[in-house]
């Protein structure tokens, strides 16, 4: 896969590396002299991200915008980072999230909990503090300036209750970072793409999730862009995908039984199966061990957000 891929209207995808090529996306939005980032990646991917703008022609002092969809570290962990050596560049993010950009510490304590601090420090670095007035907080109907393009906030909550997506007002394009799924480009067949939900801990809320979801497919975009993995056209056949989705995510949830590690291992056996006969069904690009391969990260995520979600559901 290409480093940068460029979309057309202004709009290109960084291949950050993360973990593996065509995993995770630092989109660029160029209008004229003036350039957003949305997303960012991790502190280990900066290099290369710096190194794709440059290689684009993007001047450091160009960048105005470094606009977090939210602040999971594979989304907004190289923000601080890039921060310094992008000097023009404020940082946007939900409400909920600014005060983890100015002092990330509860941030980082929240991942450890999750991966485990061996794999953190290896995959996501040291995230570096934002200071306070380079940080701008957004919720719904925010309005940003990038030159003469207008970029909207929706405030989308589902996947985190510290989600925003941001419409590009010129195309009518959407960034929907995690809320719109994710589109591993490796699972197409044929030019058609396949979206799957991303249920990962902590805030998981189906409810929430079909609404937004339905929001944007409300708003009839002729492209989304997601950070796991870049454009996706057709629309309404996709949000119809992950409405079905979110709902068999959460049935299967339901049908396990116990707790702890026994009751997880019940729901990756559970969601695996769902997912292969998703596989057979829409006719996946990829089957087998490689499918596995591929999604065994995502799935033990989402076993860990769909598990979160039933304790607290239930509590």
């Amino acid at each position: 896969m290409e480093s940068i891929i460029n979309y057309g209207d202004g709009i290109a995808a960084i291949d950050s590396g993360f973990i593996r090529p065509g995993l995770a996306a630092v989109h660029c939005i160029i209008e004229e002299d003036h350039v957003a980032l949305v997303d960012t990646a991790t502190n280990p991917n900066s290099t290369k991200v710096l190194a794709a703008l440059a290689a684009h022609g993007v001047r450091p002092t160009q960048v105005d915008w470094i606009l977090l969809t939210h602040i999971h570290l594979d989304h907004a962990g190289a923000a601080g980072v890039l921060a310094r050596v992008l000097p023009n560049a404020r940082v946007a993010v939900h409400q909920r999230g600014a005060r983890h950009m100015a002092d990330p510490s509860r941030l980082m304590a929240g991942t450890v909990s999750v991966y485990g601090e061996e794999l953190v420090r290896e995959r996501y670095g040291e995230v570096l503090p934002i200071p306070p007035e380079r940080i701008i907080e957004v919720t719904e109907g925010s309005v940003l300036k990038l030159g003469a393009r207008t970029i909207r906030v929706l405030d989308t909550p589902g996947h985190a209750r510290h989600h925003v997506c941001y419409v590009d007002e010129t195309t009518g394009h959407i960034f929907t970072g995690d809320t719109f799924g994710l589109s591993y480009r490796e699972l197409d067949n044929a030019g058609r793409a396949f979206v799957l939900p991303v249920t990962t801990p902590t805030q998981f809320e189906p409810d929430a999730l079909h609404e937004s979801v339905a929001r944007i497919a409300a708003l009839k975009p002729e492209a989304v862009y997601v950070t796991h993995f870049g454009q996706l056209r057709d629309i309404p056949r996709l949000a119809s995908d992950l409405h079905r989705l979110i709902d068999s995510f959460v049935s299967t949830a339901r049908s396990v039984s116990g707790n702890g590690q026994r009751r997880n291992e019940q729901l990756r056996v559970a969601l695996s199966e769902l997912l292969e006969e998703e596989a057979r069904r829409q006719n996946w690009g990829l089957r087998g061990a490689a499918l596995w391969k591929l999604l065994a990260a995502d799935i033990e995520l989402n076993v860990q957000g769909l598990a979160d979600w039933v304790d607290n559901h239930n509590s």
